[in-house]
């Protein structure tokens, strides 16, 4: 059985995450989506939220579950018996950090091996980040994320679901 992890912070999940994670599910007989306890990021959402999120958005995959890790992501992947690691790539600006994060993960344990998927021209210009920094002025961000997350963004954010979005 081949089984690889898509780690990320998923802060939030966007539809440019789910494509990958679709895509994956395609390649793989098992996903798990590995959701990073410790952000280093200025997080918008807990890691609850975040996960029930991604439930949410993958509930339609079968063959895609949800875990949490806070070790190295090469120790995840050998601890559920991954034999890859699923990074999407949306411009060749991300390739260069994701090529760091590949080696230092095949120096670690060179019996995984890291998988990019490049992403389809509409997602490219989607990230967690630049949601939250759109999602913070009220404009639309319909599409880019799951009705869902779009909800918690503007509750979060305006403590109401109605906004201009």
């Amino acid at each position: 059985m081949s089984k690889a992890i898509y780690p990320g912070s998923f802060d939030p999940v966007t539809v440019g995450h789910l494509h990958i994670a679709e895509r994956a599910c395609r390649l793989f007989d098992q996903v798990i989506i590995a959701v990073a306890d410790q952000n280093y990021k200025n997080s918008l959402f807990d890691l609850e939220e975040r996960k029930a999120f991604i439930a949410d958005a993958v509930a339609h995959l079968p063959n895609c579950s949800i875990d949490v890790y806070s070790a190295l992501t090469v120790d995840f992947a050998k601890k559920h018996g991954a034999n890859a690691i699923i990074r999407g790539l949306r411009a060749i600006s991300d390739y260069e950090y994701e090529m760091q994060i590949a080696t230092i993960n095949k120096y670690l344990d060179d019996s995984i091996e890291t998988v990019f998927l490049l992403s389809g021209p509409e997602y490219s210009f989607i990230s967690s980040s630049m949601i939250k920094q759109v999602g913070r002025t009220g404009a639309k961000i319909t599409g880019l994320v799951t009705p869902m997350v779009e909800e918690a963004i503007k509750n979060r954010l305006f403590g109401t679901s109605e906004s201009s979005f």
